[in-house]
């Protein structure tokens, strides 16, 4: 979830050359490494069609940039992180199990900025991934059809392919039918069969210990402030979906987006039992969630809800909250904070 972008122009268009490809097949070995695919191979050239828009890929991909952090955490974990040419949007620390092989990517923007469309064409990338549609605008990485024509095939998560835009199917299926796809594009389609067998029995095992209760829980899904006003979780985005596979009620169910700009006044008319937080490192006001708290907890409204006097908090990294290799461990956070509210 991104709840400001940074705007410049694009002045010229740099040479692009790009080298043939050949399928280098890798697989991940349940670990952050790259290890020999063996079995299911890709056939190249296929074509897929992606947020609506026909993706051809001639060959497995060998100079990848992935627009956002997350996006390049989901292509390590299948074991292809020695592929990424560069990558930007940098929202938080790095976990430490991946930390060694992401620090060798070549940062290609600013700190929380997106990656610009000079600079991305500098890298020279035989394929872009990214998990935000505002990054593929003139404005910043440049539009999907710009880099088809320039050669670059370019896949975008089906979970935003327009900007903030409720998604009515969006859960771990196709957060699992992406992982399949990608692995599939980078030509080691068993790693990404078996990440997403090993986090679908993540969330599974989660989802059994889940307490049951004769009257469901009232959530906010609380992830960020801009200029004073919150942002919350609303439809068709995973904290929607992670809310009804715990049982509990999302209040803000009813925006218009996945992630909806409230107000305090609206929070405390719908008094949640619990405030769900998004801790976040990106060092915007009110990021950690220990911000958050202090903010609810002195501000005259928010300080008399029922929830913050009581403090039934439950924290969760903030890129958690949208697609990525960290949603799973998501589930099994969630439910054990509920479980210990009781």
């Amino acid at each position: 979830m991104k709840t400001k972008t940074i705007t410049t122009t694009v002045t010229a268009l740099l040479a692009l050359a790009l080298a043939g490809c050949t399928p280098q097949p890798a697989s991940d070995d349940g670990k952050p490494a790259t290890a020999t695919q063996t079995g299911a191979t890709t056939t190249y050239p296929f074509t897929l069609k992606n947020c609506g828009t026909d993706v051809t890929v001639k060959a497995a991909p060998k100079k990848v940039v992935t627009l956002n952090q997350t996006a390049a955490e989901i292509l390590i974990h299948l074991g292809v992180g020695d592929r990424i040419a560069g990558t930007g949007y940098e929202i938080e620390k790095t976990p430490p199990a991946i930390a060694a092989q992401y620090e060798k990517i070549p940062v290609l923007s600013a700190p929380g900025a997106e990656i610009k469309h000079e600079k991305l064409l500098e890298a020279q990338p035989d394929f872009v991934y990214g998990s935000f549609a505002s990054m593929f605008t003139k404005e910043q990485s440049g539009e999907r059809k710009q880099l088809h024509d320039l050669g670059v095939p370019t896949y975008l998560t089906e979970f935003d392919c327009t900007y903030h835009e409720s998604v009515a199917d969006a859960d771990f299926t196709m957060l699992f039918e992406e992982y399949r796809r990608l692995g599939k594009i980078m030509g080691v389609p068993e790693a990404g069969e078996k990440l997403a067998t090993e986090q679908k029995a993540v969330v599974d095992k989660a989802v059994g210990a889940v307490q049951k209760r004769e009257k469901p829980l009232k959530v906010m899904w609380f992830y960020s402030t801009y200029e004073g006003t919150p942002w919350a979780a609303g439809p068709g985005g995973l904290p929607q979906h992670l809310s009804g596979l715990v049982g509990v009620e999302n209040i803000f169910s009813d925006a218009k987006t996945k992630w909806a700009e409230v107000s305090w006044d609206e929070v405390a008319a719908r008094n949640p039992d619990v405030i769900i937080l998004a801790d976040l490192t990106r060092g915007e006001p009110n990021d950690t969630a220990k911000e958050k708290i202090e903010l609810l907890k002195k501000d005259p409204l928010t300080s008399k809800l029922a929830a913050v006097k009581g403090d039934r908090f439950i924290t969760i990294p903030g890129s958690h909250m949208d697609p990525g290799y960290g949603s799973a461990s998501a589930v099994p956070a969630l439910v054990d904070g509920l479980n210990k509210l009781g």
